[in-house]
């Protein structure tokens, strides 16, 4: 059985043009990893309509889930709400649960729910909210897409909140070896083995440091005893 796919859609011109550092895609990967839900991609959008719902199509249409960050504040640039409602031509409106939620939120705080705050609660039809406990503004499930802020804080929050309700596989083992030679050195044996072994994926990735020159070498598989296997045989090629 193959482990579910997903996608991610990172979303804002503050991430493209490198003035905000995104976490959250390194976060999700992490999460999904433990779920058995394999990232088979990412992608990162302007704050443009036409390139937000065209990703959206794509990846829903390719992947079990899409993951989306981004875009659903109070301002005139957080327009990821209604494009997801585009994408899936469907109408959206303030809805009354999700306004309720924002009106006891700024009630207890003593703010205003002012309609630029009053945006947040534009949900399309059809979607379910996904629970905020930090900012009270909540997210959205519509279809196979799950609609997240982009502050990591609350990203964190909105998937330790989705995840349990979906259906994962076979959480993803993976194990390493160091070995201080360079990829042409290792890479005849370390294809034979890869072929020995067509259920495990192996990567390798060079490095330098204090003036020595090696290898890490990663093998990633979903069955423990083969993964161990693979790492014994790893070993004795290594240092043949």
């Amino acid at each position: 059985m193959q482990n579910p796919t997903a996608a991610m859609l990172v979303i804002g011109d503050e991430i493209l043009s490198g003035r905000t550092r995104d976490s959250n895609m390194h976060h999700l990967a992490n999460e999904l990893t433990k779920y058995g839900i394999d990232l088979k991609e990412a992608r990162m959008v302007s704050d443009e309509a036409e390139a937000i719902t065209s990703a959206v199509k794509a990846l829903a249409a390719t992947y079990d889930h899409v993951f989306t960050s981004g875009g659903i504040g109070p301002t005139h640039d957080d327009i990821t709400a209604d494009c997801i409602a585009a994408a899936f031509d469907t109408p959206i409106a303030v809805r009354d649960d999700a306004r309720a939620i924002l009106q006891a939120h700024y009630d207890r705080s003593g703010q205003e729910l002012n309609e630029a705050r009053l945006r947040m609660a534009r949900i399309p039809d059809g979607a379910a909210l996904i629970d905020n406990p930090i900012s009270a503004a909540p997210g959205f499930t519509l279809e196979n897409v799950h609609v997240m802020a982009g502050v990591p804080t609350i990203f964190q929050t909105m998937v330790a909140s989705i995840l349990p309700t979906l259906t994962g596989g076979a959480p993803l083992l993976s194990q390493s070896l160091r070995v201080e030679r360079g990829e042409g050195d290792i890479a005849a044996p370390l294809t034979a083995l890869a072929e020995a072994y067509p259920d495990l994926s192996f990567g390798s990735y060079p490095f330098s440091q204090n003036g020595i020159y090696g290898t890490n070498i990663v093998i990633r598989g979903q069955d423990g005893v083969q993964l161990d296997q693979a790492m014994t045989a790893l070993s004795e090629a290594m240092n043949t």
